[in-house]
Formats: C-alpha cells, structure tokens, sequence
C-alpha cells in the first residue's frame, strides 16, 4: 500500500505530453510591425485634429476678448463726452484706452467722425455707406492690416464697432 501524505497534492489531470498531446504554443508578447505604424498613424491624426481645434478656439478667444475690450473702451468714450460734451480727438486723450492692445499685440484703432472733412477715412459697409455717425473704434484683427471699406480682404478680419454700438464683431459677420 503506498504512503499517503494527508496535505500532499495529486494532479488531478494528467500532463499533456502524458496524453500524447502537444503543449499548447505560447504567444508572443510583441507588437507587430503593421500594429505599430496603425497606432503611430491614430495618434498623428488625433494630434493633428486636436491642433486645428485648439486654432480654432483660440482664434475665437482672440475674437471674443477684441470684441470685450471695444464694449470697454466705447463705455470709457462715453463717460469722456459725458464730461467734456464731446467726443476725444484721439484715444490719447483716455490714457486706459490708449494703453490697450488688441489680442494680437495692435493699438485700437478709433477716429472721431465730427472731427474729419468727407467720408475718406470713415468705415464703410458694403454699400460704401459710413458704419457709425459719431465715431469709428476698431481692431485691425489678426493680419494687423485695415481699409475702409469692409469688403476688402484686408477688412474681413477686423473687429468693428458698427450702427453706433449697435454691432460689435467681426466684420465679416456685418
């Protein structure tokens, strides 16, 4: 009679080579090298459409702070013709406003339309029809270029004060 042990541990299946079977082929634990250049190219092209969202937001940021800080500076020229019956000849005269660049690093641009013989310089709509009565306040938005008339390229950029106050935006939208 053989000799048991009382915590000793029988196999309860016999090996697979003792069945005549072979042992099953152990997998690689590697990448190959089409796994590797799928996973480089999901990863460029979700990096690559996360840059051209964040451009996107930030672009709209700029557009947004442009627009804010015109509301300001408009509140700061109204308080000036409160106070002197009249708007300034230039944004000098407001040291606040003057000191205030745009999001891309330009002065604010603004003319005093009682000031100005004709409608040269004034902002002018797409029917060459002046924006504002009393005066003109923009940015020259991100090109940092601006000619009176919205509808040239070098306009549609730029964050405009239009309809006496009654629009502040992209002159694109206007």
């Amino acid at each position: 009679m053989p000799k048991t042990y009382p915590h000793s541990i029988e196999p309860t299946r016999p090996p697979a080579a003792v069945l005549g079977r072979r042992p099953p082929r152990t997998q690689h634990a590697g990448v190959t090298l089409i796994e590797l250049l799928l996973s480089l190219a999901i990863v460029g092209i979700l990096t690559t459409v996360a840059m051209v969202s964040y451009g996107f937001v930030r672009e709209r940021q700029d557009i947004v702070q442009a627009t804010v800080d015109i509301q300001n500076i408009e509140g700061l020229l109204e308080r000036y013709f409160v106070g002197h019956n009249g708007y300034p000849d230039s944004l000098a005269d407001i040291p606040s406003a003057a000191a205030l660049r745009d999001p891309w690093g330009n002065p604010y641009r603004y003319l005093n339309i009682a000031t100005v013989n004709g409608n040269g310089q004034v902002r002018k709509d797409h029917n060459l029809v002046p924006l504002n009565t009393d005066y003109d306040l923009y940015s020259m938005g991100k090109d940092g270029r601006s000619v009176s008339p919205l509808t040239a390229q070098a306009s549609r950029d730029d964050i405009v004060r239009a309809n006496n106050g009654g629009f502040i935006g992209l002159a694109a939208d206007y």
